[in-house]
């Protein structure tokens, strides 16, 4: 009997054993899901984070770019404002002396060589008007137009049933613009 008893044993030993081991191996595979179950959550996580650094990056670069854009069409429309109004200092510094040359050419002259100075000096006008022509300077038509704050600065008011309400008498001083640019608004009288 014992030896049926140490077979028992023994294959009571035996079957423990790989009750253990299976317990064991089951373990370990519980053991091996957990660790590759938080081995891919932490790659995810990371992943993730990756996805998230990387549309930031993207957003920046589409910012920078569109920044860039701006930047590069501000910069041109300067540059043509600069071109299109490059002489816009030196007509507002010209304009008191076309101021005096009209001045000048109001007056009458009875004696032939004052007439033949006010002939020079009226080439001289239109020469200086031409010139300024080219670069795009124009005067203000104001007399009989409307009223336009714009282009006119009202210094007077005065009643004139030969004109409608709001509108440009007499011009006192001539208003001047650069293109589309009022470089000098009119002087002007208008109907009240």
């Amino acid at each position: 009997m014992s030896n049926e008893k140490q077979v028992e044993d023994v294959v009571e030993e035996t079957v423990d054993t790989e009750v253990q081991q299976e317990e064991t191996v089951e373990e370990s595979g519980e053991e091996s899901v957990e660790a590759t179950l938080q081995v891919e959550a932490t790659l995810q996580t990371e992943i993730d984070q990756l996805k998230q650094q990387l549309e930031e990056q993207e957003n920046r670069y589409v910012r920078l770019q569109a920044d860039f854009d701006n930047f590069r069409r501000r910069s041109r429309l300067d540059a043509e404002a600069a071109q299109k109004y490059r002489a816009q200092s030196l007509v507002a510094d010209i304009l008191p002396a076309l101021d005096n040359f009209d001045r000048a050419l109001q007056v009458n002259t009875e004696d032939e060589n004052t007439k033949s100075v006010m002939k020079g000096v009226e080439m001289v006008y239109r020469q200086l008007v031409e010139a300024l022509q080219k670069e795009g300077v124009e005067a203000i038509e104001s007399v009989g137009k409307p009223f336009d704050p714009y282009e006119h600065q009202a210094v007077m008011q005065v009643e004139d049933e030969a004109y409608e309400p709001n509108t440009v008498v007499e011009e006192l001083q001539k208003g001047y613009k650069l293109k589309d640019k009022i470089i000098r608004p009119a002087m002007v009288k208008v109907n009240q």
